[in-house]
């Protein structure tokens, strides 16, 4: 049967996986972990974006939570194409798997810009382009995948079904130097390309998992020499410029 990635009852349901597959559940824990190392010390509220079923509260406190339907256990149902809060007024923003279903990337990377206090970061985990990855995005997974499209834009299907899983490599990879024309702002202090393969043993939210979890170390060491060039995954941080830089 087909699943309606759509339905919020879907969303509800990956929490409750999430917490039954331990080595999915360490993957998770890994990327929010990372996200969290890039906080500024600065105080100020800390959004997430497309919390849906993770646990990103667990690991960085106060961390306001919110998707873009209503699901169980977030503070508010948002879009990031139209942020609710003051220029200025937030720590951070952080995304795991977000910014690729945005219909409208350059819509939220302004608001970002603007809601973002000087020095505050936007940090975010989002598929990659590799040789590898371009295998795995065509062939083994559900969503769509357009690396040789001209535009940031796509027509979306819904908010978890549409999506290009390209998107983050064009923009900060491909496009790089349109991003930093148009968003003089926001400053890419680092891309770092992760994960090759752990992903996939894990058989993420619909597939059964390959490796049992006390395996996770052993894989996390072997994936060590291939992520360069083999990832799947990049860990993207930008920081909003201080008045007068850029």
């Amino acid at each position: 049967m087909r699943v309606n990635l759509d339905d919020p009852l879907t969303t509800a349901a990956r929490r409750a996986v999430l917490r039954r597959k331990r080595f999915l559940r360490r993957i998770y824990a890994e990327w929010y972990t990372g996200l969290a190392q890039e906080l500024p010390l600065e105080a100020g509220p800390v959004l997430e974006l497309g919390s849906g079923a993770g646990f990103l509260v667990e690991l960085v406190p106060g961390v306001i939570t919110s998707d873009v339907m209503l699901v169980p256990e977030i503070h508010a149902v948002l879009d990031g194409h139209d942020l609710p809060f003051a220029v200025g007024s937030l720590r951070a923003i952080l995304l795991v798997n977000v910014l690729h279903h945005m219909q409208h990337p350059r819509r939220f990377l302004a608001e970002a810009a603007r809601c973002l206090q000087p020095g505050g970061r936007l940090a975010m985990l989002e598929p990659w382009v590799t040789a590898w990855s371009r295998f795995v995005y065509r062939r083994l997974h559900h969503e769509p995948f357009h690396p040789e499209s001209p535009s940031w834009e796509f027509d979306s299907s819904g908010p978890l079904s549409g999506a290009n899983s390209a998107l983050p490599w064009m923009i900060f990879e491909r496009d790089r130097a349109a991003f930093e024309r148009e968003y003089p702002l926001l400053e890419i202090l680092s891309v770092r390309p992760t994960m090759p393969v752990r992903y996939l043993l894990s058989g993420g939210f619909t597939a059964p998992g390959l490796m049992p979890a006390w395996t996770f170390p052993a894989w996390a060491w072997a994936e060590r020499p291939l992520t360069g060039g083999l990832a799947m995954f990049a860990q993207i941080t930008l920081a909003k410029k201080s008045a007068g830089r850029g």
